[in-house]
């Protein structure tokens, strides 16, 4: 698969939705032991992981109204690489998944879609098409992950 500066390495990332990202990232990387690797606005999300690499990174997220808010039974997605988002997403539907999101590609080099599974959960399903980095869409490379130095 493709690395790409402006997205999380890890295959499998937790999005944590929350009121305040700066303080919930203060609070991973001060008691978790986890660095920023991306702010993305000041606000807005920020991308984590843990200094020795991308075994294991976190997204924060702001709540925004409509779009990833938290419910009741849901205050989190999971986003997963995988090869190819139509597929998969295909694949999802024809096994009880809803889209939540249907596949677009950002500015930032990667093509999404987002599926409810059957069991109450929310799946980011990440592609990435291109290395980008952070500066060239608007984001900010605060502590590069291992191999980013390019």
């Amino acid at each position: 698969m493709i690395t790409n500066r402006s997205a999380p390495h890890a295959r499998v990332v937790p999005v944590l939705v929350v009121a305040d990202v700066r303080a919930a990232v203060a609070w991973y990387c001060e008691v978790l032991g986890f660095v920023e690797h991306v702010r993305i606005g000041e606000r807005h999300r920020a991308q984590l992981g843990l200094p020795d690499g991308p075994a294991a990174e976190l997204v924060v997220a702001e709540v925004r109204p409509g779009r990833r808010t938290p419910t009741q039974t849901r205050s989190h997605q999971v986003m997963l690489k995988v090869e190819d988002v139509a597929a998969v997403v295909a694949e999802a539907v024809a096994r009880g998944a809803t889209v939540a999101d249907p596949q677009h590609d950002w500015e930032y080099g990667e093509r999404q879609a987002t599926v409810d599974d059957p069991f109450g959960h929310q799946w980011v399903l990440n592609q990435t098409l291109v290395d980008t980095a952070p500066e060239e869409w608007g984001g900010e490379a605060v502590t590069p992950r291992p191999g980013d130095g390019r």
